[in-house]
């Protein structure tokens, strides 16, 4: 029998339909062992957020500082696994607070190592560099990382930002004022996502995972758009700035560095509606004398390697 355990943290439910689409056919092979361990917080995060909690957890997110978590002692993360399937959301181009928190216990360290892992990713548009981390964090806990599935919202980027918003802040998956696209991954991609577990299912009884993301990507697993490879690492790079900077104010929640996030919260909106235009017009005038260096990063992005430092 081959255990599978999936770990998650989904705050709207959508990362954990995703999961179970993925492993649909797993749950029903009699050869396979699927359970299931929910990441849970001490402090939790409010969904729907409030605009202070959405924007004070920015440095946090950003520079990954772990927070309490609760029920490490379950019983689940006491087995050795075949496979774990970690799904996981974007918050800030970087792993959500409580993934990055968990595999930052001794609890992680001990299941994940010398575990064939598959992330799941669940998220509006980029997550190549949250992708980047999260190779680092499982080299770190001494993990295998044997495949990548990324589900994002297919609507254009500031058809996106608005829905998204909708989303978090009132809690419900609808048409913004009725004329709106719904927000996150569609349903039909949601569903859909169950032809990865047939792949999946087959490198987990033949005891091989080298070649799985090539036949997880020939499935559209990944979908690399070259435009948002830019935008992701030049995000990151201001990102990292201003996290060192509002850090530097004050610890989280303290109202010294609330102007700060006041500041920072101006500042996306006019990267998101100002500043993505003008780098998206720079992109296509270097896109023909760039053309070989973005296909070398499609391929890399779309792969389970990580590249050395």
């Amino acid at each position: 029998m081959k255990k599978v355990l999936v770990i998650y943290f989904s705050q709207s439910g959508q990362l954990l339909d995703i999961s179970k689409n993925i492993t649909q056919d797993l749950e029903n092979s009699k050869e396979v062992e699927v359970s299931y361990y929910e990441i849970k917080l001490k402090k939790e995060y409010p969904f729907p957020w409030d605009k202070k909690t959405f924007y004070n957890t920015f440095p946090e997110t950003f520079l990954q500082v772990p927070t309490d978590l609760e029920d490490l002692n379950n019983p689940v993360l006491q087995v050795k696994y075949d496979l774990i399937i970690l799904s996981y959301q974007v918050w800030y181009l970087t792993p959500s607070i409580p993934i990055n928190s968990f595999l930052n216990t001794s609890e992680a360290y001990s299941l994940l190592k010398n575990t064939p892992v598959i992330t799941v990713i669940g998220c509006r548009n980029m997550w190549i560099m949250a992708q980047e981390k999260m190779k680092k964090l499982l080299v770190k806990n001494k993990a295998t990382l044997v495949g990548n599935i990324a589900l994002v919202d297919r609507h254009i980027n500031h058809i996106s930002v608005i829905t998204i918003l909708h989303w978090m802040m009132t809690g419900k998956k609808t048409k913004y004022l009725g004329i709106f696209p719904k927000p996150g991954v569609s349903d039909k991609d949601i569903k859909e996502s169950r032809k990865f577990g047939n792949v999946i299912l087959y490198s987990l009884k033949n005891n091989t995972f080298e070649n799985l993301q090539d036949k997880l990507v020939e499935k559209d697993a990944v979908k690399i758009k070259s435009f948002l490879i830019v935008m992701d690492k030049r995000a990151n790079i201001l990102f990292g700035k201003w996290a060192n900077f509002i850090n530097s104010k004050g610890e989280a929640n303290s109202d010294k560095r609330q102007p700060f996030i006041k500041l920072f919260s101006i500042y996306l909106s006019i990267a998101i509606w100002m500043i993505a235009p003008i780098v998206f017009l720079l992109f296509l005038l270097t896109f023909i004398p760039l053309s070989g260096s973005r296909k070398r990063d499609k391929k890399y992005y779309s792969s389970v390697q990580l590249k050395k430092d």
